[in-house]
């Protein structure tokens, strides 16, 4: 196994360098000359050293037993001092005044220092963690303090700037090379490659905690909202990219009034195979509301394995198939398909928040009759339009989703529409023009574990970097039992907790 591990890193470094020279050659045949073209080749290059730089970070923090012998097969600049400019913090982590082994008084010899590069937010700072030596006259032993945690093994970044580092590329959406060039501006140069390599670790660092959300946001739900978008990820080759998918499962139970606190599930797939879903929600049990891909028809069936799941179906979906014709011709009918589907969202938003049973009870006194007689409106108007007209297709695709659209009106845990999936991926979706791609399946996947965290975080109504930088202080020596207190819903800031106690 470590032999492999270390192959797999000398091929990784071999094909960076690679790159690195290639992107060389195109930045000095770029200078003086205006091409676009160039100018896109260049930006690629730079993603594709990102992506994989933060792969060979992420496997090998995720392997600490055998990431010596790794480390070994990688040739790794020395680091460079911390900037001397920025304000230092100093850290005082005291020894035991006697000593364990004979009880005699100890005496000081020395101290062992470790710098960090730290980010509050507006500025870094350098933190400066003192470990004071004791020597015992009398047995002659010697003691200090164990040394602090870091949220990364070996890393000299501090969780503050973990935490922004993640948010800015997946919340705020820049680039590492982009946010490199942000960090110079202030004195502090860090390259490409180490910012990389913190992202990478910190997403092992977190993946467990990221699983725990998953398992509870399957376990733990009735109700589940599901889209996905396409994410165009860098081939093998580096010559082009294949499209895959990332797909989100949110948990709202607000606008009922659930106890279940809000959460996005974001998985990465190669591919949009109706066998991703199935195997997504091998564990979940309920109500889907998704749109009408048919690769989710599995889902529906008695064969799935835990039994079929209940669907439902989103109005909103339906709305855009009329909205979209209206818009360009300014059908009548679309206009009056608009106006019957915008009756039934007032009587959303008159029930918004009240109970289930209170819910269902209002849809089958207005919505029910409402969505009947559109019903009927509707197969009345569509032998009179033309079968390919796009006006047909609208009405069609309705008809042929009906019982599951019209599953809201009975039962009250169910809203009307997708939407929670929908404004979930939005951030994917401004972060996919900035990155390109993603450089790898694997940094789709990691993608996948910074959005679930962070997304939630949101849902839940949390500062996501403060949220970060709090459990990424405390996570490397948090006891796995009690892992489920850093989740987003659970999280008490350490500082509230210090001040309780």
């Amino acid at each position: 196994m470590i032999v492999g591990m270390a192959r797999e890193a000398v091929h990784a470094n071999t094909l960076i360098e690679k790159l690195r020279s290639e992107l060389a050659r195109l930045k000095r045949a770029q200078f003086g000359v205006s091409s676009e073209k160039l100018k896109a080749r260049v930006e690629q290059l730079e993603l594709a050293i990102e992506a994989l730089e933060v792969d060979e970070a992420e496997r090998l923090a995720a392997a600490p037993v055998v990431a010596d012998a790794v480390e070994a097969a990688r040739t790794r600049p020395a680091r460079r001092p911390l900037p001397d400019h920025l304000p230092c913090q100093s850290v005082i982590h005291p020894g035991p005044c006697a000593c364990p082994s004979c009880g005699e008084t100890l005496r000081r010899i020395g101290e062992d220092v470790t710098e960090t590069l730290d980010y509050v937010p507006g500025r870094f700072k350098v933190v400066r963690h003192v470990r004071e030596s004791f020597a015992c006259r009398s047995c002659e032993g010697m003691v200090q303090a164990p040394a602090p945690h870091h949220a990364i093994a070996r890393g000299r970044a501090g969780a503050g700037l973990l935490a922004h580092i993640a948010v800015a590329k997946f919340d705020d959406h820049l680039t590492l090379y982009r946010q490199a060039e942000i960090y110079a501006r202030d004195g502090v140069d860090l390259a490409t490659s180490t910012l990389s390599g913190w992202v990478g670790a910190t997403a092992a660092a977190l993946s467990p905690l990221v699983d725990l959300l998953r398992h509870d946001v399957l376990a733990g739900s009735d109700v589940l909202y599901d889209d996905d978008t396409p994410v165009p990820v860098l081939a093998p080759g580096l010559g082009r990219t294949k499209t895959g998918r990332l797909w989100v499962y949110v948990r709202d139970e607000r606008p009922h009034g659930g106890v279940r606190p809000p959460a996005a599930m974001f998985l990465a797939s190669p591919d949009r195979k109706g066998e991703r879903p199935l195997t997504h929600l091998a564990g979940f049990q309920g109500v889907l509301h998704a749109d009408g891909y048919a690769g989710f028809n599995r889902l529906y069936e008695g064969g799935r394995p835990g039994g079929a799941l209940i669907e439902a179906a989103c109005w909103a979906h339906t709305r855009r198939k009329f909205f979209e014709v209206y818009a360009k011709t300014g059908s009548a009918i679309a206009g009056e398909a608009l106006a019957r589907i915008g009756a039934l969202y007032a009587v959303e938003r008159e029930i918004a928040g009240q109970p289930p049973d209170e819910r269902q009870r209002r849809r089958q006194d207005r919505s029910r009759p409402l969505a009947d007689a559109l019903r009927v409106w509707a197969e009345t108007i569509l032998p009179q339009l033309s079968g390919p007209s796009d006006l047909a297709k609208a009405f069609r695709y309705m008809l042929t989703r009906w019982r599951a659209l019209t599953r809201v009106f009975d039962d009250g845990r169910i809203g009307l529409d997708n939407n929670p999936a929908e404004r979930a991926l939005r951030g994917v979706a401004v972060g996919r023009k900035n990155y390109l791609f993603a450089g790898s399946e694997r940094g789709a996947e990691r993608a996948a574990t910074f959005y679930t965290l962070i997304d939630t975080a949101k849902l839940n109504g949390l500062d996501t970097e403060a949220y970060l930088r709090d459990v990424l202080t405390r996570i490397a020596e948090y006891p796995a039992r009690r892992l489920g207190n850093l989740l987003p819903w659970n999280w008490v800031p350490l500082t509230a907790l210090d001040q309780a106690a």
